[in-house]
């Protein structure tokens, strides 16, 4: 039989029997029972008879398969046996594509958002420091080494991108998000996804940088007046105008203040009791905070109280009542006065009292502060 031709091949029928056709130089096409046409080139390699498939007609043309048995021809003549290539390069990609989904899965952005996700939870961390944290690693570090294999970061690689936000002259944010890295880095090792953590590699490799602990704060007798006044002509919510009344008038740290909560509060004894684990400085308090209360101050909370008193927090957020208010309700209230970042900060009440007392010739420790503070100041109002 000579050459196949189109209208040859789609005149065959299907019978009981495959049937099978050659055209020419071991190519033919294989007509199964079922209809289904099918091409195969027979060759000869290292001494032995072998198939090689093609592929299904039409969707393999009489021309492309003529090329590809050509091409497969020409291969075994350089000693190369077709299908055994074909098998390796299967073989690589399937070898390809699981050595991409095992990066994939140990990419550091992955371990780095699981990390984040655990120790936010666990270590209960405040919205601005859990925001902060994951603006770092979305804007300066996972655009470089998100889609990185994790084992694979190299200390070079990892200081190349913390010299980044170095050259655009923060670093505070750099060493910070170093930090942040060797974290990750110690996760995954410890989870048996790295073998070591590269940011210690880089010790000194930053320069230092100096911290300013210092919060802006209105020590000026005068001024002090006027915040004051300011403060009880504030115009908001009722939940924020009671935290921002009671800030000149207990003196505690923003994040004390705005987790108060109505278990915490003994009427009788006009006190305030933050138990020791409920400090988020950092530090281990030994004892509770105890946190008097003027006549004002309990007045100001009788106020609130039929507004949230069956919540658990005194000052709950205005969208989740579970959670307390946000950290720049207080801060957002003396913007809107007009009380600029660089004149007063809801940490300044704290240094406020502190210096104005250290001049009345007051002992600072945080008790006295808090209790001549606030029955000097609420008389001031």
């Amino acid at each position: 039989m000579g050459k196949l031709n189109d209208r040859q091949i789609q005149a065959l029928k299907a019978t009981e029997k495959q049937q099978k056709l050659t055209d020419g130089d071991g190519l033919m096409l294989l007509v199964k029972p079922s209809g289904a046409k099918l091409w195969q080139l027979r060759y000869r390699f290292a001494g032995k008879e072998k198939t090689y498939s093609i592929g299904p007609y039409p969707l393999v043309s009489l021309g492309e398969a003529r090329r590809k048995s050509f091409e497969a021809r020409k291969s075994i003549l350089e000693g190369i046996d077709p299908s055994a290539a074909r098998q390796a390069s299967k073989a690589a990609l399937f070898e390809q594509k699981e050595q991409q989904e095992r990066d994939d899965s140990t990419a550091f952005e992955l371990i780095a958002m699981e990390w984040f996700e655990k120790f936010r939870k666990s270590n209960d961390w405040e919205d601005n420091h859990s925001g902060k944290i994951l603006g770092r690693l979305n804007k300066d570090i996972f655009p470089w080494l998100g889609k990185r294999p994790i084992k694979e970061i190299t200390a070079p690689e990892l200081l190349s991108v913390v010299r980044r936000i170095e050259a655009r002259g923060a670093l505070e944010t750099a060493h910070r998000a170093l930090s942040e890295c060797g974290r990750v880095f110690r996760y995954a090792v410890a989870c048996g996804l790295a073998e070591r953590d590269p940011s210690g590699d880089l010790k000194g490799a930053l320069p230092p940088y100096r911290k300013d602990k210092h919060f802006a704060a209105v020590t000026d007798p005068k001024k002090v007046g006027d915040l004051l006044r300011d403060i009880q002509a504030y115009c908001g919510t009722h939940v924020v105008r009671a935290a921002f009344a009671l800030s000149p008038r207990l003196f505690l740290r923003p994040g004390e203040l705005r987790r108060l909560q109505w278990d915490w509060i003994d009427w009788d004894a006009a006190m305030v009791t933050i138990p020791s684990n409920a400090h988020k400085t950092g530090k281990r308090t030994r004892a509770p905070h105890l946190v008097p209360l003027s006549r004002q101050s309990i007045d100001i909370l009788r106020e609130i109280q039929p507004l949230t008193g069956d919540d658990q927090y005194v000052f709950p957020g205005a969208r989740d009542h579970n959670r307390p208010m946000s950290d720049n309700a207080v801060r957002s209230a003396m913007r809107r006065l007009g009380w600029t970042g660089e004149e007063m900060t809801p940490h300044g009440f704290r240094a406020m009292a502190s210096t104005i007392m250290d001049n009345m010739g007051y002992c600072c420790c945080a008790f006295k502060i808090t209790q001549s503070c606030a029955l000097n100041f609420t008389q001031a109002l």
